[in-house]
């Protein structure tokens, strides 16, 4: 059964060491406006000093640690002995693709609508198009040796489809779902942009895929109740979820999105190792092409896949889909021997765009965004409204912003009382601060606590500065 309890760290964020004050300003005491000591938005700013200093948490759960290019004489001395070998994989690896997508075309005549999706609420693909899809299994496995897995290390057993619907796994790389496809051939919930990709978004829709945009709330909750669908019948395949969301470099676990948990059945944890010494197999801030080059020009890339034991739907109906997460999460956590973190999906856009916009040390903008939206109740589109804000105000190589400038980016004199709450959340004591620390200040501010008003600054807020 699942552990009763999540440990302290799944909640506790690693932003800073006490979001007491932050919190209250976020809950609404700033709207407030009485003579009372109960009713001064600014109450909290009396207490004796400002949180734990923490400074900015060393987690980067998207950086691939690889050089890009170098790595030293060992590096270049490999790539160009093996330049041949990679010539030679790389032939193997558009054969296989070829022959996969031939045998799925076929697999998909006459199953499919006139845009080679499973019509809707089609019934599970009769068997023998199962049978054809194995063609397409084999020369999935072809791939993965192609890109240098000739073995792959396997620990534990997948638990029977009727015990366990749905499989939930950590996700590094494009690899899992290459792998996956030729040891589950599950059902796979997988954003509608994947659907144009040539080759591979045939192939996707013959894995029974369940679209989602994870920004529509009504595609999430079609996308759910799609799963309950497909994961109570026995007939479908195991449904597959990457519960992170996006890929990670596996040294962390970011925050889990609720929708293979949702539907209240067990799941089975599957956790991916890569193993490596020189070469960082995680699909980070390195582009597609690069990081199949380097894994063309590898000896052999090490992979382990350890299939945990089923984790169950909490016994108590009050806790919900977050606690069932929580625990599937820690099973994960505790076997890869990482840190659950508060980061999500969210963090790597706003790093996304800080690079786009040219930005030295982009992890530094990054706000571990499912505590945000927790504390703050923000979505993902007003952190990206307010990273934009952050931007305008010309933070250094740091990422940080001094007051002076962050007061007169909203129209306001460096007052003292805007240096007090500046102060309060300068938490390295720099006279800056960054994108992080920026969030405690606008929700003082009232921003993003009330996004209605037509001002940045809430009128009843800019009289008090």
């Amino acid at each position: 059964m699942a552990s009763t309890a999540s440990p302290a760290s799944l909640s506790t964020p690693l932003l800073s060491g006490s979001d007491a004050p932050a919190r209250a300003a976020a809950n609404g005491h700033h709207h407030s406006h009485g003579d009372g000591d109960g009713d001064d938005p600014f109450a909290f700013l009396s207490e004796d000093g400002p949180p734990r200093a923490r400074g900015a948490s060393p987690a980067d759960p998207f950086r691939n640690g690889t050089p890009a290019w170098g790595g030293g004489a060992y590096a270049w001395a490999r790539t160009l002995l093996l330049l041949p070998v990679a010539a030679v994989r790389l032939a193997l690896f558009g054969l296989a693709i070829a022959v996969g997508y031939a045998a799925t075309w076929v697999a998909l005549r006459g199953w499919a609508d006139a845009r080679g999706r499973p019509r809707e609420g089609a019934e599970p693909m009769p068997a023998w198009r199962c049978r054809l899809m194995w063609v397409t299994r084999i020369s999935a496995r072809c791939i993965l040796f192609a890109f240098g897995y000739q073995w792959i290390r396997k620990k534990g057993r997948p638990a029977p489809r009727e015990l366990a619907p749905i499989v939930v796994s950590n996700h590094v790389s494009y690899i899992e779902p290459i792998f996956f496809f030729y040891e589950l051939f599950p059902t796979i919930v997988s954003s509608e942009s994947h659907d144009a990709l040539p080759f591979v978004g045939t192939i996707i829709r013959a894995m029974q895929v369940i679209y989602v945009d994870r920004f529509s709330p009504a595609s999430r909750k079609a996308a759910v109740n799609e799963i309950k669908r497909k994961a109570a019948c026995n007939s479908f395949p195991r449904v597959l979820l990457f519960p992170e969301g996006t890929t990670t470099n596996g040294r962390f676990l970011i925050s889990f999105q609720h929708g293979a948990f949702i539907p209240g059945y067990p799941v089975q944890p599957v956790v991916i190792h890569y193993p490596h010494v020189h070469f960082d197999q995680s699909w980070g801030n390195i582009s597609l092409l690069k990081l199949m080059f380097k894994m063309f020009t590898q000896f052999h890339n090490f992979m382990e896949v350890e299939y945990l034991p089923v984790v169950y739907p909490p016994e108590i109906k009050q806790e919900n889909a977050l606690h069932f997460a929580e625990n599937t999460s820690y099973a994960m956590a505790r076997a890869l021997n990482v840190l659950p973190t508060s980061y999500s999906y969210g963090d790597s856009m706003i790093m996304a765009r800080a690079v786009e916009a040219g930005k030295a040390n982009c992890s530094n903008y990054m706000v571990e965004m499912a505590w945000v939206k927790d504390v703050y109740g923000v979505s993902t589109a007003e952190a990206m409204e307010l990273l934009e804000h952050f931007l305008a105000m010309n933070p250094d190589n740091e990422g940080r912003v001094k007051a002076q400038d962050f007061w007169a980016h909203f129209g306001l004199d460096c007052s003292p009382l805007c240096k007090k709450i500046f102060h309060y959340f300068d938490f390295d004591i720099k006279e800056s601060i960054t994108f992080r620390q920026g969030y405690h200040v606008y929700a003082v501010l009232g921003w993003v606590c009330a996004p209605e008003e037509a001002t940045i600054v809430p009128g009843c807020l800019r009289d008090c500065l």
